[in-house]
């Protein structure tokens, strides 16, 4: 293979889909009891920042609506 193809390949992708599950995994295991409370400051203070980094990437809340299609009656 070529440098260039072996390079494409070795690229991760992170979408904010992959973000908000991250958010999503944290919260359920939290609510399972899976960290000690030690752990508890330093993951919330990371869940905070990938729910943050989400919620501004999204659209205004009006701005959603307006794309919305009405249904057809």
């Amino acid at each position: 293979m070529t440098e260039q193809v072996q390079q494409q390949e070795q690229e991760v992708q992170l979408s904010l889909n992959d973000i908000a599950a991250a958010v999503q995994i944290i919260d359920i295991v939290t609510k399972r009891g899976a960290f000690e409370g030690t752990e508890l400051e330093a993951v919330g203070m990371l869940r905070n920042r990938f729910a943050k980094f989400v919620e501004s990437k999204q659209p205004p809340q009006d701005e959603v609506e307006k794309t919305e299609v009405e249904p057809v009656e």
